[in-house]
């Protein structure tokens, strides 16, 4: 008699549309993985610059449908013409942050500089891309989604965000720290994704003076990085990174290549 074996399939991650709604009007749509919505809709509003503070927000509110979630959102009235300047209307696929924009100027937008002189040890770098692995149990159960965290050292990781994409988990994360009143200028994103330069925006909208990933970045978003006053680390493995941008905020870096 031949054995039988039952495979059991392991979870799946979530994946639906998500739409971000302004004074009742969508301004993008995202696949999304939908948790930490709240997180997620102050995040994106401040990371594309729709608020400045959560605050301007006046509502949100989580609506389901059967096609999907929308967040629906009411802003204070001096902050909603900033719709009009920065109009967005897309769907947004887990591999791209830029798609639907208005036209190319907003693609390379003017960006704030930091001036953080927040630092960091060679040691706080290993400490920081270690300890986002305990802070991802939806990637341990799918092994399909994205991570950011944040990172201060001497604390360790004090806020995480997951999501199927790179920059949705971003914007939570974002959304996560305006909310728990945490300054992203005391510390550094930590990203489990490679770094294009909207991810360099977000950090910069955020304030953030410290960008770790442990992939790579691209050509435009070290250039933008350096524009910005950040410093972004990349391809951070074990107790090995590449620094492109700004390393006086980095202590030890005399053996460090870039």
């Amino acid at each position: 008699m031949t054995a039988q074996t039952t495979h059991i399939a392991p979870p799946l991650a979530a994946e639906v549309a998500v739409a971000l709604v302004y004074n009742g009007s969508t301004q993008a749509v995202m696949m999304a993985t939908p948790e930490n919505l709240i997180d997620f809709g102050r995040g994106f509003s401040l990371s594309e610059g729709i608020v400045d503070n959560i605050d301007q927000i006046d509502s949100l509110d989580i609506v389901t449908h059967d096609q999907g979630i929308e967040l629906q959102m009411w802003l204070a009235p001096a902050r909603a013409e900033t719709l009009d300047a920065r109009r967005r209307t897309m769907t947004g696929p887990v591999g791209c942050g830029l798609c639907g924009i208005d036209s190319l100027a907003q693609a390379v937008r003017a960006l704030p500089v930091v001036t953080a002189q927040t630092t960091f040890s060679t040691t706080d770098i290993t400490k920081a891309t270690r300890a986002l692995q305990a802070h991802q149990p939806l990637h341990d159960q799918t092994r399909a989604v994205h991570a950011a965290a944040f990172y201060v050292a001497g604390q360790g990781i004090v806020a995480a965000r997951e999501d199927v994409g790179r920059h949705n988990a971003l914007d939570k994360l974002i959304g996560a720290l305006a909310s728990q009143n945490i300054s992203a200028a005391s510390g550094a994103i930590v990203l489990t994704s490679r770094i294009s330069v909207d991810m360099v925006q977000k950090c910069a909208m955020a304030g953030c003076p410290i960008l770790i990933a442990v992939s790579a970045p691209t050509a435009q978003a070290v250039q933008t990085a350096t524009a910005a006053g950040i410093t972004l680390i990349a391809r951070a493995r074990g107790t090995t990174y590449d620094l492109y941008s700004h390393p006086d905020r980095i202590q030890g870096t005399a053996d460090v290549d870039r």
